[in-house]
């Protein structure tokens, strides 16, 4: 296959920029297209062969729009701009739909790496804590994969009450019983989908939350599954949901193993399922840190001390 290069002009500002300092922006976009980005001065050189260079080129030239004006770019823009590119502009697979505050789109690094880890593998775990974008960067893509027809069922998963599933002494139906728990997803999903769409995928069955102990003796295929809060399912029944996954199916757990309410914290399922799981074919771990909260700014603060926190005997408790 031939590998020809390609050169257009950019100002030696803006070229720098874009290729990043240590030329770690522009090692990314090689990589993800197997192409030779070259900066000869008065612009760059792209190697590869036509359909890479290309591909390169569009990345390349996205972020030298965003340094035009004015704005700075980090790797996260880039892993974006590439995946933009990898995939089409919002409709290929792996494109995020647009809620009602605009297009949906990372804000980390690690949230990047997050979305592509999504589109990459069958099984993802997602941990961190509160506030990074777990859950709703799932809810976002796997809505955006039934939109698109990739998937024919988006189901959200958690478990309740404390991880002991004890629905009975609410009052109403099932449905009227679970909401309560399960209203941070219908958030994520009313601001993605919209309040009469999500109603009506959710009538007809192509969008259902449950708690976990409904998806015992399941098949989940052709389906986008999220189990939320994953630290308080048992370790039985973190196995009985991963092996839930079926034909054409793909699976996200998300869950801070930080914040365990079962009554011993050991016997959560999500550490243990990522310990025997994370390095096999077909499944992914994205980590998460208080530098990735993306609520109020205080929010990282209020993590940050807990994760400094002594023991008791230190504070006298």
């Amino acid at each position: 296959m031939s590998k020809s290069a390609e050169f257009f002009t950019l100002s030696d500002a803006t070229a720098h920029a874009v290729v990043g300092p240590s030329s770690r922006h522009a090692a990314l976009i090689e990589d993800a297209f197997d192409v030779l980005i070259e900066t000869p001065g008065g612009g760059l050189a792209v190697k590869g062969d036509s359909r890479a260079r290309g591909s390169a080129k569009q990345v390349l030239q996205a972020l030298a729009e965003k340094v035009e004006k004015g704005q700075a770019i980090a790797e996260a823009d880039v892993r974006v701009a590439i995946g933009r590119v990898r995939v089409g502009r919002g409709s290929a697979p792996g494109a995020l739909p647009t809620g009602r505050r605009g297009q949906v789109s990372p804000k980390t690094v690690a949230q990047a790496q997050y979305l592509q880890t999504l589109s990459d593998c069958d099984l993802v775990f997602g941990l961190g804590p509160a506030g990074t974008g777990k859950t709703f960067l799932a809810v976002a893509h796997g809505a955006g994969m039934l939109l698109r027809g990739e998937v024919e069922r988006l189901i959200v998963s958690r478990p309740a009450v404390e991880a002991g599933e004890r629905l009975g002494f609410l009052p109403g139906d099932l449905s009227e019983k679970v909401d309560p728990y399960m209203a941070p997803v219908w958030e994520a999903l009313t601001d993605i989908l919209g309040v009469d769409q999500f109603r009506r995928r959710r009538d007809k069955g192509e969008i259902e939350l449950a708690p976990i102990a409904f998806m015992r003796g399941r098949t989940l295929s052709h389906a986008f599954v999220i189990v939320d809060e994953a630290q308080n399912c048992s370790r039985l029944q973190m196995k009985m949901v991963l092996t839930r996954i079926g034909e054409g199916a793909r699976m996200v757990v998300t869950g801070d193993p930080s914040q365990v309410d079962l009554p011993h914290a050991s016997d959560s399922g999500l550490a243990h399922a990522v310990g025997l799981l994370e390095g096999v074919k077909g499944v992914g771990v994205s980590r998460f840190t208080a530098t990735d909260v993306v609520r109020h700014p205080l929010v990282e603060r209020i993590v940050r001390a807990y994760e400094g926190e002594k023991s008791p005997s230190r504070t006298g408790a």
